[in-house]
């Protein structure tokens, strides 16, 4: 799963990426309003972390845009600020959580946590695909109770499909939920984890189907 963190701070920044970047997310990080607005609009995150006092744009403002663009992803705002008003500000724009600064990284990521479980996997803890089981709060994926051991792209690619149950994603849908924007690959390099990813689970009871000119579609043998 990609999330985007916007913090003009840049220790703080660089800190927060690294302990998402470990718990195996995908992260981008902006530092200004405009360029998160951009990115935002163009780009498909399954989560963005907001600052409220970004430059050019605020963190309200571009939450204010977001949502005025239809988009239902949900954002967690970072603020230094503690007055009420700022955070009910907030939540009548359309965040979904709040975190005053300073915080400790651990919380964070269980308020990720907490926030993906709602809107990826419908305020479920696991996902399950025949033998696969997926559990939210450990990152990790399971076949008949023994761990799957994964890379992190392929991590990103199992977790997007079985988020998705009965849907068939293209190589660009997959691709955007596991390359950031500073990676150098095409949507083409997703054949290669999907490759990896059938090896390991032969004999499973699960498989990944080609559409081609479509995409893949992850199901229970027998579905």
């Amino acid at each position: 799963m990609r999330i985007l963190l916007v913090e003009d701070h840049p220790q703080l920044a660089a800190s927060v990426a690294q302990a998402l970047s470990l718990a195996g997310w995908t992260v981008d990080v902006l530092h200004d309003g405009v360029a998160a607005d951009l990115a935002l609009a163009s780009e498909d995150y399954a989560l963005a972390i907001l600052d409220i006092g970004l430059p050019r744009l605020d963190g309200f403002q571009v939450l204010a845009r977001l949502r005025g663009r239809g988009k239902t992803l949900p954002v967690l705002m970072l603020t230094a600020r503690g007055e009420v008003k700022d955070r009910v500000h907030g939540l009548n724009l359309g965040a979904d959580d709040y975190l005053a600064k300073p915080f400790e990284l651990t919380e964070l990521e269980a308020r990720v946590k907490a926030l993906l479980r709602r809107s990826v996997l419908g305020g479920e803890q696991q996902q399950r695909c025949g033998n696969l089981l997926y559990d939210l709060s450990t990152r990790r994926f399971s076949l008949r109770g023994a761990v799957l051991n994964l890379t992190s792209r392929e991590q990103a690619v199992l977790e997007a499909m079985i988020a998705r149950p009965g849907r068939v994603m293209s190589k660009e849908q997959l691709a955007a939920q596991v390359f950031g924007l500073d990676d150098d690959a095409s949507a083409d390099s997703i054949e290669i984890y999907v490759h990896r990813l059938r090896k390991k689970l032969e004999d499973s009871g699960v498989r990944i189907v080609t559409f081609r000119g479509l995409g893949y579609l992850l199901e229970a043998v027998g579905d």
